[in-house]
């Protein structure tokens, strides 16, 4: 299935975008056994959407989407362990829970201390509006950062004490 080009991907999509061969098609997946047209049958065949068995039965395969999907798929991207979990907890920007191993939620912390600047001091009210961005509950991230050492705080003024540094 190598290298399935446009036109065959078209040709295959074109076949029911045809009433006739959509209408047979959608009565091959149904198990309707009745009144196909046979010259919708053999141009399904030959798209590959249905097949003949010895005893004369049509049925559909539905498969042949899944192959000309995967074989015109783009690779998979390699992504890095700290990549993938930013992708599995953060969705849209947010937090999805903060359920996670220490492990995890370390990646994740790193990722969020990275909205403050260093040298910067921050009021308290100011760190809860850009960790809501994240999560709802922005005390408990505001406790973690804090815990994990990549915020500091006194006298309800933070400032990024670790973390990951753009240079």
């Amino acid at each position: 299935m190598v290298g399935v080009n446009n036109e065959e991907m078209r040709r295959v999509l074109g076949l029911l975008s045809q009433d006739d061969t959509l209408r047979t098609f959608a009565s091959l997946v149904l198990g309707d056994a009745g009144g196909h047209s046979p010259r919708a049958l053999h141009k399904l065949a030959a798209g590959g959407l249905a097949a003949c068995d010895e005893s004369g039965k049509w049925r559909a395969t539905p498969g042949r989407f899944r192959e000309l999907l995967r074989a015109r798929a783009e690779p998979v991207e390699e992504l890095s362990a700290e990549e993938r979990v930013l992708r599995t907890f953060l969705v849209d920007g947010r937090l999805t829970t903060m359920g996670m191993k220490r492990d995890k939620r370390l990646v994740v912390l790193r990722y969020i201390a990275l909205v403050f600047e260093p040298g910067v001091r921050y009021a308290e009210k100011d760190v809860n509006v850009a960790l809501r961005a994240f999560h709802d509950d922005y005390a408990a991230l505001r406790r973690y950062l804090v815990d994990e050492g990549l915020l500091s705080r006194k006298d309800n003024v933070y400032w990024r004490s670790g973390g990951h540094v753009d240079v």
